[in-house]
């Protein structure tokens, strides 16, 4: 068994992992109320790929290995009322009294501490009830009070009980242009500082670039959120996907780590997806192995607004599901190492790490995407995602110049030394990704030697 415990934190988190239970439910053939669907008798994936995400009761009810925590009740509400009310657990679904208001000291330090104990205790019962818990998939905003200050809070708190298992972060990244509050620089800046030694490897993802996504791969003329949470959870879905199914090169969770992150800071792929295309386009497209992991490489199936070819390639994961075989893939990567666009560093010249899943992508009966036989998901790991941190510093340093908004943070008992703390934390992060580009030939002429 390799169980998976989903957390979802904050607004953002939830309805991310709203739509991501939603798309589970549907791929393994379970009703809204936890049943598996009339004709199945045997769960599809197999008993063990299904206990990854969901533990059987004595009745035979299927309850998802899923924790929802806000600090202010109207999400988890919807949650608790809406269609899949009767899947999960209510001790699942925490929430507290009052918001954390958009501010991160808010949600590490005061309202939630107040939260955090039972939060824990409720995560200690689900990973007793596991046979062989494998990690932690946390999905939250870095922009937000509860995603930036509790997240950061409940994650450092979960480095110290499990030390050992793997941290995924999926965290909803400011956009450059779309921002849904003014203190966002601060919090994802704190937040990125706490969270840098405890998250394992964090999956960034954007609104701005799934926005365009919609706008311009779904024909969607005015994306809604719940349009973007299904896109997010189509990609969550294929990280997981060989957990939970058959394949024939099948990826575990420690096994992204292990090829995806070179250093311990540089922790941040970039993902992509493909096929995403409307109805009305997706007759016009073969959409043939070597299509889908080409478009894997342009930007505009990347879920971070960042130009891939400003920066060079350390690793990428190439997660295959449906109708694929091993020598289509083989073909596939060979054309993408021969184009000059994808720029491998020199220090790792193979670079690719391959899952084949054979299940095809489930898609929401009623959802914007067209169904297809086979996606890829792609996970790179690119020196060309710091401009996404350059951004944000700058934006940081405008503020926090004039000691603009502070005295809201200071007022939760924060101390104003962490601002900078923090600040010079990241800056050490960008000059970290500028050297890891740089070329190792290059540094053998300048130093004369290692």
């Amino acid at each position: 068994m390799r169980e998976v415990i989903s957390v979802n934190i904050g607004q953002a988190g939830c309805q991310i992992g709203n739509a991501c239970w939603e798309l589970y439910s549907l791929e393994h053939g379970i009703t809204s109320d936890g049943y598996l669907q009339e004709g199945l008798t045997k769960p599809k994936g197999g008993e063990e790929g299904f206990s990854t995400f969901f533990s059987e009761t004595g009745s035979g009810k299927y309850v998802p290995r899923a924790l929802y925590v806000d600090l202010e009740p109207n999400v988890i509400d919807e949650v608790r009322t809406g269609k899949y009310k009767n899947l999960f657990h209510p001790e699942q679904l925490i929430s507290g009294k009052e918001d954390a208001a958009n501010n991160y000291a808010r949600g590490h330090y005061t309202v939630g501490r107040e939260l955090i104990d039972d939060t824990l205790e409720r995560l200690r019962k689900m990973s007793d009830q596991c046979d062989g818990l494998q990690g932690f998939i946390f999905s939250h905003s870095l922009g937000g009070g509860t995603g930036s200050g509790f997240g950061s809070l409940l994650l450092e708190q979960l480095s110290i009980d499990y030390g050992k298992k793997s941290k995924l972060e999926f965290a909803v990244y400011p956009g450059p242009r779309v921002s849904t509050s003014v203190v966002e620089p601060y919090n994802t800046v704190l937040t990125t500082h706490t969270t840098l030694e405890h998250a394992d490897c964090t999956f960034m993802v954007d609104n701005e670039a799934i926005y365009d996504m919609c706008r311009k791969n779904l024909d969607i003329p005015r994306p809604s959120l719940d349009n973007l949470n299904k896109l997010i959870a189509q990609v969550v879905s294929s990280v997981t996907a060989s957990l939970r199914f058959d394949g024939s090169l099948n990826v575990d969770l420690n096994e992204f780590q292990t090829n995806l992150v070179p250093y311990p800071r540089i922790h941040f792929p970039l993902v992509s997806y493909a096929p995403v295309s409307s109805k009305s386009k997706s007759n016009h497209e073969s959409n043939s192995v070597s299509e889908i992991t080409t478009a894997c490489f342009e930007p505009g199936n990347q879920m971070v607004k960042c130009d891939p070819r400003a920066g060079k390639y350390m690793a990428t994961c190439l997660l295959y599901r449906g109708d694929v075989v091993n020598r289509d893939v083989q073909k596939a990567v060979a054309n993408i190492k021969s184009k000059k666009t994808v720029q491998l560093v020199d220090w790792c010249p193979t670079g690719f790490k391959i899952g084949i899943c054979y299940q095809p992508p489930t898609f929401v009966p009623d959802g914007d995407m067209a169904a297809s036989s086979r996606a890829v998901c792609a996970l790179s790991n690119t020196t060309a995602i710091s401009t996404a941190w350059s951004h944000i510093n700058s934006k940081f340093d405008l503020m926090y110049k004039k000691r603009a908004f502070v005295h809201w943070y200071v007022g939760e008992g924060m101390e104003e030394g962490e601002f900078t703390e923090a600040r010079e934390d990241l800056a050490a992060l960008e000059q970290d990704y500028l050297e890891v580009g740089a070329d190792s030939f290059e540094d053998e002429v300048e130093g004369g030697e290692y």
